[in-house]
């Protein structure tokens, strides 16, 4: 346990029930009275500048255990919970602040005649702010082999007890369950002399939100403890209504995971919209694929240019706008309407490529001043994200919801288990760069997928064609990637300024110098026939087929030179 979280038990497990009984005299909009606050909290971050707030506002702290020593080691006044209630700590601490003048003092009505009658007959005094955090049971037992009776406790009993009931009086009682909102609190308080009653609503909704995923977290770890069957509970929030789904005739929302927003890794959750009309379902989900093929890339100028999640152009280049063109290259057709992402913050060089281009979406790690300009008055409609940087992929589960259940799947974040040459035609050492590029391009096209790159300049690269989703990956490489990549070649033969036939002989040339990839192995030889057919000499694919042998045979007989990664990349 860090040194970070020294916490004390707050009370046992109980089932207290207060209703909010009685006609109250007073509106919501009365004002907290400023008075007394209860500090008791495991995450010490903050606790002494806003506790020394606090004093300066001769606001009265009551406090517990550990909370009570580090105040009072800190040279600020705090009155021991025991001293309030008059009653002992007991059961080891287990029971502390589970009593009618800690929890009367949080829930009574202000203004309510019944409520305060109560009071006075009980010597209960009110508690105008609750400042809790709770024992760190998920970093628990996320330790390995962590005991049972470890675990059992660093269940928090008071701690969520007094959230839930100062949240439920958000409209008199202040509660503030992460540090992060210290300075908001004190602000307002210093400003106004209390805090606002929007102030304690959100306050209230992060209190709730917080007991919910504690609980949820004792959950996961007591089903899986006890019955072996683990359970699953997810939290989304700011849940926003987009305009409709895949099709206009289906409704549909977008929630961000509680921790998208600042999370180490970026991601489009967190990501920040500068300019043009609101993203829709289609947008959102082309530009996850944008930004995670991309990220594959990371480090160097690179673009991934997705059309319904599959990369129809990516690229690398000795430049951003470099890239940007060669990918743009890759399918002009299904460029159109695209959805794109760049590994670099966007200059007006790549920027200026946009013009006469309709793309839905772009998504970059910034943009220079110059470059959003031009952009936003390039159009109104092109949607602009700008994630902040770009990092490497994170391990972490990924969900996929079906009807009647959730799938649950670690995130494919592993390239190649091995990268070894099979055949007897050696793979050449001067292709591996390639080669490796292209089995990043591969990895992001939809099963059944057959992936062809070239070198299209010293040390850059480019996707010349894909064959992403069909049934069998016989037809991904006939009739879609091969055709796609001798289109481009010819293209780029004409623009060279080749004709007749020296056209053909280009392109034969050219696809014996590119890399074919597969995202899973051949269980057949067909696709080696069917490479080698159309020109090409190196394949880099998984292997792990019981017919690895025969296609291999078939490689060696063709003098086709093929690497085994020893993994696949299915993607549905």
């Amino acid at each position: 346990m860090s040194n970070q979280y020294q916490g004390e038990d707050r009370g046992a497990n109980s089932h207290h029930q207060s209703e909010e009984r009685g006609v109250a005299s007073a509106t919501p909009e009365r004002e907290a009275i400023l008075k007394t606050a209860l500090l008791s909290v495991s995450d010490k971050t903050g606790l002494l500048e806003f506790a020394q707030a606090l004093t300066a506002l001769n606001v009265r702290i009551l406090s517990t255990g550990g909370t009570l020593k580090f105040l009072k080691d800190k040279g600020i006044p705090a009155l021991a919970i025991s001293e309030h209630t008059g009653s002992p700590e007991i059961l080891d601490g287990r029971v502390k602040t589970l009593h009618p003048r800690i929890h009367g003092g949080i829930l009574a009505i202000r203004g309510n005649v019944a409520h305060e009658q109560a009071m006075r007959e009980n010597a209960i005094e009110p508690i105008d702010f609750v400042v809790v955090n709770l024992y760190p049971f998920r970093e628990t037992v996320a330790k390995p082999d962590v005991a049972l009776e470890e675990a059992i406790e660093n269940i928090d009993i008071g701690g969520p007890a007094m959230l839930r009931s100062s949240a439920k009086n958000y409209r008199f009682v202040t509660v503030v369950c992460d540090p992060g909102d210290y300075s908001i609190v004190a602000q307002e308080l210093r400003r106004e002399g209390s805090t606002t009653p929007q102030t304690r609503q959100m306050l209230a909704l992060k209190a709730f939100r917080h007991t919910a995923d504690y609980d949820s977290a004792i959950d996961e770890f007591l089903s899986e403890r006890f019955t072996g069957a683990p359970s699953l509970r997810l939290s989304f929030v700011g849940g926003k209504t987009l305009r409709y789904g895949e099709n206009d005739h289906q409704k549909a929302s977008f929630f961000l995971e509680k921790d998208a927003i600042g999370a180490q890794e970026p991601n489009i959750g967190s990501a920040k919209q500068l300019h043009g009309k609101e993203l829709s379902y289609n947008n959102l989900v082309d530009a996850d694929a944008a930004l995670e093929a991309v990220r594959e890339l990371h480090g160097t100028p690179a673009v991934a240019i997705i059309k319904h999640t599959n990369p129809c152009g990516y690229a690398t280049g000795k430049t951003l706008d470099q890239a940007f063109e060669a990918a743009w290259d890759g399918d002009p057709v299904s460029a159109f309407g695209s959805v794109i992402a760049v590994s670099q913050k966007v200059d007006l060089a790549t920027a200026e490529k946009l013009k006469g281009r309709f793309v839905e979406l772009l998504v970059a790690p910034g943009f220079s001043p110059e470059a959003l300009e031009y952009l936003q008055k390039k159009s109104k409609d092109i949607r602009l994200l700008d994630i902040g940087t770009l990092a490497p992929a994170q391990n972490r589960k990924v969900y996929k919801h079906i009807l009647g259940g959730m799938l649950v799947q670690d995130r494919d974040v592993e390239l190649n288990r091995k990268w070894e040459p099979a055949t007897k035609t050696p793979f050449p050492e001067k292709l591996h760069a390639l080669a490796l590029f292209t089995w990043k391009a591969c990895k992001h096209v939809k099963s059944n997928a057959i992936v062809i790159c070239q070198e299209y300049a010293p040390g850059q690269y480019q996707v010349l064609g894909i064959g992403p989703g069909q049934p069998n990956r016989i037809d991904s490489n006939l009739k879609l990637c091969q055709p796609r990549a001798r289109e481009n070649l010819r293209r780029q033969a004409e623009a060279k300024g080749i004709a007749g036939a020296a056209v053909d002989t280009y392109i034969t040339d050219s696809l014996g110098q590119c890399v074919l990839a597969s995202d899973a192995f051949f269980p057949f030889d067909d696709n080696v026939v069917a490479a080698h057919e159309g020109g090409i000499r190196y394949i880099v694919q998984p292997g792990g087929s019981l017919r690895d042998a025969e296609v291999l045979a078939t490689a060696d007989k063709l003098g086709v030179a093929m690497v085994f990664t020893g993994t696949r990349h299915f993607r549905h």
